[in-house]
């Protein structure tokens, strides 16, 4: 009985917290318009932005809108890609950047309203989902800065490169595939020689504080999964250990 009433309290604990993010369907959520860049790493931002293309499952969606709501995200039934193709609003790529480790890192990253994967019988899909991929450069004051390597969330783990070849590169832009490995039925992002899209960036300082307030709380794991493909990125909190794992050197 002991064991009840508190897993119940948590529960109700849980369910407070969430009732105060306001959630709205996935396709209802305005995206960010990108701006002009006012500083070097803002600049540095919007040059590297890479260009993702889909071959497998939802397309990218804005995540939260200028007034904190946030994207409710979809049910893992159906297809891969059903009602999640694209928004008629817009779509959205998120960016942080920050020095680390005498390098300058550029953590850009892709919300999707859900993760559809499968492999035979075995289901790991989920709502919601976020990848990202952490490019590092030299200096973003120099004139021409340069690429030094990249870190992927792939399906089976991580993709790093110290720098990545050209082929891989559109000018100045990584291409990125968003797939499916057909060994385990998961998702990811990689490397690809093939020409994506572009997304209007926002990065997290170009966000309204009630933006990242509302990122920061809403709980998109539900603390029952724990799936880290689950949790926001670039919050404060998951940010710099994000780095850390991204760490390439």
């Amino acid at each position: 009985m002991q064991f009840r009433a508190l897993f119940l309290a948590a529960v109700g604990c849980f369910a407070a917290v969430q009732a105060e993010v306001n959630w709205i369907n996935h396709d209802q959520v305005h995206p960010f318009a990108q701006v002009e860049p006012v500083n070097a790493s803002d600049k540095a931002a919007i040059k590297f932005k890479p260009k993702l293309q889909i071959s497998y499952g939802c397309h990218p969606y804005p995540a939260v809108q200028a007034d904190g709501a946030v994207s409710d995200g979809l049910k893992w039934a159906g297809k891969a890609d059903g009602k999640c193709k694209g928004s008629g609003l817009g779509s959205q790529v998120y960016s942080r950047s920050a020095w680390f480790e005498g390098k300058f890192a550029i953590m850009y990253a892709w919300y999707f309203p859900k993760g559809f994967e499968q492999r035979g019988k075995i289901n790991y899909s989920h709502r919601h989902l976020w990848l990202y991929l952490v490019l590092w450069i030299d200096n973003p004051e120099n004139e021409n800065p340069a690429i030094l390597g990249v870190w992927l969330r792939t399906a089976g783990g991580n993709e790093r490169r110290t720098p990545p070849d050209a082929k891989f590169l559109d000018g100045s832009s990584l291409k990125v595939d968003y797939y499916k490995s057909s060994w385990h039925g998961k998702t990811g992002i990689q490397l690809t020689e093939n020409p994506g899209e572009f997304q209007d960036l926002i990065t997290w300082e170009q966000m309204t504080e009630e933006a990242r307030i509302a990122l920061t709380e809403a709980d998109f794991d539900g603390h029952w999964q724990e799936r880290k493909d689950l949790d926001v990125p670039f919050i404060d909190g998951e940010f710099t250990v994000n780095l850390k794992k991204a760490w390439v050197f």
